[in-house]
């Protein structure tokens, strides 16, 4: 005779009260750089006629996705921060996570097509611009925002179709898959292995690819007869490469290790790494590394 739940109530912090109105402070600051730092890149890649490239037309799309990204959590740990109630309806988690990891699933592919811009750029510099015509360029975009839907929906509801009768704390700051999981009462095998098998199709695949582009892209590099094209060819790599250690770093340890490994405390600090701080350093990243940006950042605020 167990009651079904209706709603968790997300822990986060609450373990360091002293520090609520810190944190607090620390992540609103993280969260106005993040928004400022993407939409600036957003304006200046739409509105600078130099930067009218794949390159820049793939991260001005990047910037888009990390403010959908962050904004699926953030706000909701600065609520949960000053207030006392931290209770969410089971649809509202659900619909956090779904969120969550469509985003993330996006972030995945963005950066795998990236990856590809560069590889076509070094290695097939003359083909380039046939094979990365704007039309093919929105064809990837788009492939990108919207092959996570379908999966997510489905990994989302086979998840919150588990019962969850026991405890209704959850030891998070949001909705992610491994603390959820904890509080269902049912057998959560299959499930676990959905998220294996679904982890190694939205991240692991792509972060190969990624490896075996940068590769050729390597090879290529090395082959340069002048020691000035070889520093051209790696700055217009470095930036991108910086972003997809951290981000794919820390989501292949959070999602691919053993669950006998996992811990409330590295679950969130980790947690922390790529829902606030990788997307926070990733418009620096590509600032302070693209002289092109740099440039067009410039003109942009002396307008």
């Amino acid at each position: 005779n167990q009651t079904a739940l209706v709603e968790f109530i997300l822990l986060g912090f609450s373990d360091i009260p002293d520090l609520q109105g810190f944190l607090f402070g620390v992540f609103l600051i993280m969260y106005m750089i993040i928004l400022m730092g993407n939409s600036l890149i957003i304006i200046i890649t739409k509105m600078e006629p130099s930067l009218q490239t794949p390159m820049y037309f793939f991260l001005g799309n990047f910037s888009s996705l990390e403010i959908c990204y962050v904004s699926v959590t953030v706000p909701r740990l600065l609520v949960d921060l000053c207030s006392q109630n931290r209770t969410i309806s089971l649809p509202a988690c659900a619909a956090q996570m779904y969120f969550f990891l469509v985003f993330g699933a996006t972030e995945c592919f963005l950066l795998t097509v990236m990856a590809y811009d560069r590889y076509v750029a070094i290695c097939n510099p003359l083909l380039y611009p046939l094979l990365m015509n704007s039309r093919l360029c929105v064809q990837l975009a788009a492939g990108c925002w919207v092959s996570g839907i379908p999966v997510h929906v489905v990994l989302t509801y086979q998840i919150f179709s588990l019962p969850f009768c026991g405890s209704n704390r959850l030891n998070h700051f949001f909705c992610d898959i491994p603390p959820v999981l904890k509080l269902a009462c049912g057998d959560t095998l299959i499930i676990e292995t959905l998220v294996y098998v679904v982890a190694v199709l939205v991240v692991t695949i792509p972060f190969m690819l990624i490896l075996g582009s940068y590769v050729r892209i390597i090879e290529t590099i090395l082959k340069l007869p002048s020691a000035t094209g070889q520093a051209k060819a790696f700055s217009t790599c470095s930036s991108h490469l910086m972003v997809v250690a951290l981000f794919f770093g820390s989501g292949l340890i959070t999602y691919l290790r053993p669950k006998s490994s996992h811990s409330i405390g590295m679950d969130k600090f980790l947690s922390l790494f790529y829902t606030i701080v990788t997307p926070m350093f990733n418009p620096m990243i590509y600032c302070l590394r693209n002289k092109d940006v740099m440039v067009a950042m410039g003109k942009f605020l002396l307008k």
